[in-house]
């Protein structure tokens, strides 16, 4: 019997917090779930976590080299049976009637992708504010490739579309090649998503709150380095180069990519600063003054304001 839906989670040295993730897929009401939990060669006990359920319940794959989130990830839609397919970070929780939801008004609304609001944990357990207003995900009501694109650009979205957790039609991503970029380790959600809808896929929006992001010390934002963003101007400028865009999400296009230089030259004067490299740093601040307005405050704090643009939960 076909399920309703496949989770797919990659789990990357996650031991202590792969059960609250498989929990709450198997938690889902109203629908019929398969669960795959891809351990990315970790080094510590998650993949006895996940093969202590029953084989029928939970479906493990051990991949034989580290793969990265997009690796894992594509490992898990490649053995997915379901007739949607969600990614569910293992570090993160969903609520249960998030799926059951997010299918009836995609279904409804004939769309192949549907997305929800997020809500924010703190690593103490502490509930925060939701992600997004729910007035204005309704006023959204589906998101087009230029909304999106329009709402992944460094500094200037007011909302980061790119924390929004998609569920997918298999047949779609299956009939149209879709799968993770393995080279990107930040940024692999976005083009996904982005690819999809430039491949005429419909985004939905189902407004309520469904998929529970937790907070944790030691994620790949906390980590953000320069190589990171150059490898998503590559893959920005690779999707350019493959998929149709109209003028405003070209428009759009434009303004992300001012903006990943923009934070690319950022990252660029602080490693040069912290390498004690005084001309490296003024002859990057020379090429590019906006990175020096970036200054204006402590470096970490900008650090961590530039790593917030970027949708990560993988852990990592």
């Amino acid at each position: 019997m076909q399920p309703d839906v496949s989770f797919v989670i990659a789990a990357y040295n996650a031991e202590a917090t792969l059960d609250r993730a498989i929990a709450s897929a198997m938690a889902q009401r109203d629908v019929a779930i398969e669960v795959i939990v891809v351990d990315d060669r970790s080094s510590d006990r998650t993949l006895d976590v996940a093969r202590a359920y029953p084989r029928d319940i939970v479906k493990v794959v051990a991949l034989p080299a580290n793969r990265g989130p997009g690796g894992a990830r594509n490992a898990g839609l490649d053995l997915a049976r379901g007739r949607w397919v969600a990614v569910l970070d293992s570090d993160d929780a969903v609520l249960p009637g998030r799926l059951a939801a997010m299918i009836a008004r995609a279904e409804k609304a004939g769309a192949e992708i549907a997305v929800d609001n997020v809500q924010v944990v703190r690593e103490d357990g502490t509930p925060e504010d939701i992600m997004f207003p729910t007035g204005y995900l309704e006023g959204l009501g589906e998101i087009s490739l230029t909304d999106y694109i329009a709402g992944n650009i460094v500094f200037e979205s007011r909302f980061n579309l790119g924390y929004l957790k998609p569920i997918f039609q298999r047949r779609f991503l299956d009939d149209n090649h879709l799968r993770y970029d393995e080279k990107l380790r930040i940024g692999e959600d976005y083009i996904l998503l982005a690819s999809a809808l430039a491949k005429g896929g419909r985004c939905v929006v189902e407004p309520t709150v469904g998929y529970v992001y937790h907070i944790r010390t030691g994620s790949i934002s906390r980590v953000l380095e320069l190589h990171h963003v150059e490898a998503m101007a590559e893959a920005d400028a690779a999707f350019a180069a493959e998929h149709f865009m109209d003028d405003g999400a070209k428009a759009a296009f434009a303004r992300r990519g001012r903006s990943l230089r923009k934070a690319a030259s950022f990252l660029s004067l602080v490693q040069h600063i912290k390498a004690r490299a005084p001309l490296k740093a003024i002859r990057t601040a020379l090429s590019d003054p906006a990175a020096v307005r970036h200054m204006s405050m402590p470096i970490a704090v900008r650090l961590r304001r530039v790593a917030a643009q970027f949708a990560v939960g993988t852990g990592r």
